[in-house]
């Protein structure tokens, strides 16, 4: 009898057996490794050969390491939202002693799925449970007296995005590049972003873009207004200081707004991420007492050369127009949309690099305006002051999936494309 009941028991054994790994089987099928060779970002790097990206590109050989100070991150775009269903870390010896997992929709703002969890360096597979495009780790405490390292940064789940690399099309230009050009719309003493609720309280801005913009502006107002830019599908609202000539307010032509690839190695422009929704950046220095004061911002003559740049008003000559070129900062911090002083976020790139306190790198805005002037600037002055406080105003309402296929398309390929996005 009991070598009887022995055998049932072990057949029954048998059964289960099969069934939790068909189970398992099944399970491993229908959540796909979604992370691998998908654009990644971290909080910093111990040195240039520890990239984030070797973190998702499928080689142990290859590690993300970061300094040596806590906390640190990394993090990795999935294309699109996903759920997400575990993470596995593969630790090289500096591991995390405790750490979370986040998800976001957008790169800016985040949730915790798996908070404080503990290191246990190895491989480490963790269940989580929700649902995003971007996954970050975020670790807290290091085990050890480096930084923390991973060889690879592993994210399971379904859905994600799956986009088709793009490919460099014959006689393309190759400068990564593209475009809106974005005529004058409004003027108004407003400022959304350091004067949010406050009309009134700036000197006279003169906006570009969106139609509606001014001192309550929020994201969602730009998104479901109308826009004068060439693409149309930009909602994002630019704003500058009014222009006068002889206290005339004079308006520029058209105001073009460049987003760039450069400043950065060609292998962290590969790198580079979408602006995300609602992020807000200022350029320049409005409140300069001389040309030193600001080195960013330069006034020229188009179609005249010879007359050079200058951070005060030039002299053009007759036939010429006025032009004034602003370059923004592209170095994101990777987590605020602005800050107290609306600069703080954003940093410019130091010997072809993002500092480490600013990881990430988005397009660089370019904005250039021409005005249809000439001659003696002593009657010129901006609302603001002199030329050299010239400055700028950007919010980001490009449509998320707009601006992403752009960067993937344009920059991250490096390809000069127009107004709609294409070569």
């Amino acid at each position: 009898m009991r070598k009887r009941t022995l055998s049932i028991a072990a057949a029954i054994a048998a059964v289960l057996t099969t069934y939790v790994a068909a189970a398992q089987t099944s399970a491993s099928a229908a959540d796909g490794l979604l992370s691998q060779g998908r654009p990644a970002t971290a909080s910093s790097t111990e040195s240039a050969a520890f990239p984030a990206s070797n973190a998702v590109d499928g080689n142990p050989g290859t590690r993300w390491s970061s300094a040596f100070s806590d906390p640190q991150w990394l993090q990795v775009d999935l294309g699109g939202t996903a759920t997400i269903s575990s993470v596995v870390l593969a630790w090289e010896t500096a591991y995390s002693r405790t750490f979370s997992l986040q998800v976001s929709p957008n790169g800016g703002t985040w949730t915790t799925v798996k908070a404080n969890v503990a290191g246990t360096g190895g491989r480490q597979s963790v269940a989580v449970a929700g649902s995003g495009r971007y996954v970050r780790l975020l670790s807290t405490a290091r085990a050890t007296q480096w930084g923390v390292s991973l060889t690879e940064f592993e994210v399971y789940g379904s859905g994600g995005g799956t986009p088709v690399p793009p490919t460099i099309p014959p006689g393309a230009v190759r400068v990564a590049e593209f475009l809106a050009d974005c005529p004058y719309s409004h003027r108004l003493p407003d400022d959304p972003i350091v004067f949010p609720n406050m009309p009134g309280a700036s000197h006279m801005h003169s906006f570009f873009g969106s139609t509606v913009t001014n001192a309550h502006s929020n994201v969602t107002d730009l998104l479901n207004a109308n826009s004068n830019c060439n693409p149309s599908i930009d909602k994002s609202s630019y704003w500058i200081p009014t222009f006068y000539q002889n206290n005339v307010p004079v308006e520029p032509t058209t105001g073009i707004f460049y987003y760039l690839g450069e400043g950065v190695s060609d292998a962290l422009i590969a790198q580079t991420r979408p602006l995300p929704l609602g992020l807000r950046i200022v350029a320049g220095n409005a409140r300069a007492t001389g040309p030193n004061d600001n080195t960013i911002s330069r006034w020229s003559c188009l179609h005249a050369g010879e007359v050079g740049s200058s951070h005060d008003f030039v002299t053009c000559p007759a036939g010429t127009m006025l032009e004034a070129y602003l370059d923004f900062p592209h170095c994101w911090d990777g987590v605020n949309l602005d800050s107290a002083d609306h600069k703080s976020h954003m940093a410019y790139p130091v010997n072809n690099a993002c500092p480490a306190s600013h990881p990430v790198v988005v397009p660089k805005l370019r904005q250039v305006m021409r005005y249809p002037v000439n001659g003696n600037p002593a009657g010129f002055r901006l609302a603001s002051g002199p030329g050299y406080t010239m400055h700028g105003d950007f919010f980001n309402a490009w449509p998320e999936d707009e601006m992403a296929r752009r960067v993937n398309d344009c920059i991250r390929i490096i390809v000069k494309c127009g107004t709609n996005g294409r070569p």
